[in-house]
This record gives structure tokens, C-alpha cells and sequence, in this order.
């Protein structure tokens, strides 16, 4: 049993940088599809960035725009999500997740088993 653990939230002024970890509390990310979606409130959650942990693959959601970088950490088994040029609109909670889920739904937030508690990011001036 695997538990997602988000960390690095926090303020954040527009066009700057944050880097958030998703740790996999007592268990591993082996054999799984490690994500990153996000809820801002009054809207939909969407999805952001996911890896799989076993050989890298990765997927970019149409919001990111070439500004985030998702990247395993198997020493520290740990995924991070290295965001660049925020904006306004990055405002959201963000949410860690993860399971065994197949290619064809890494966009589909149903398909995770395990989430995380999600950790705020606010751009603000």
C-alpha cells in the first residue's frame, strides 16, 4: 500500500518557479503510473504531468506549455514536478497520484487508485 505525499507548495510571485515532490509514503512507485493533476476552485480538475516509474515514459497536459518538467527520483523515490513561468491561472491545489494504469487513461484521473492530500500553489503579486 502505497501513499502519495505532496510537499512544496506555497506562494509563489508571476513568472517565477516552484518545484513540488511527490513521495511515495510507505511503499514504492514500481510498476505504476505516477501523476500530477490539479483543481483550482469552481473548476475541474485537470490534469498536468505523468511519468512512469519504471522506464520514464512521460505526458504533458495541453495547460503546461513547455513551462513543467516531470522527473523520477529513485534514490529518494520521489517524482518532482519543476514548474517554470507561472501564472495567474497555475493557482490551484495539486494533487499527487498514482497505479497501475495503462497508457491509453494516464489523463484520466478515475483510473489512479492512490492520491495524495494535494499541496496549494498561489501566483500572486
Amino acid at each position: 500500500q502505497v501513499q502519495p505525499v505532496e510537499s512544496g507548495g506555497g506562494w509563489v510571485e508571476p513568472g517565477g518557479s516552484r518545484r513540488l515532490g511527490c513521495a511515495a509514503s510507505g511503499g514504492t512507485f514500481k510498476y505504476s503510473t505516477v501523476a500530477w493533476f490539479r483543481q483550482a476552485p469552481g473548476k475541474a480538475r485537470e490534469f498536468v504531468a505523468a511519468i512512469n516509474w519504471d522506464d520514464g515514459t512521460v505526458l504533458y497536459g495541453d495547460i503546461v506549455r513547455n513551462r513543467f518538467t516531470i522527473r523520477r527520483d529513485k534514490p529518494k523515490n520521489t517524482v518532482w514536478l519543476q514548474m517554470i513561468g507561472l501564472e495567474y491561472e497555475d493557482t490551484a491545489v495539486y494533487y499527487c497520484a498514482s497505479g497501475s494504469v495503462r497508457s491509453d487513461y494516464w489523463r484520466d484521473d478515475v483510473r489512479y487508485d492512490y492520491w495524495g492530500q494535494g499541496t496549494q500553489v498561489t501566483v500572486s503579486s
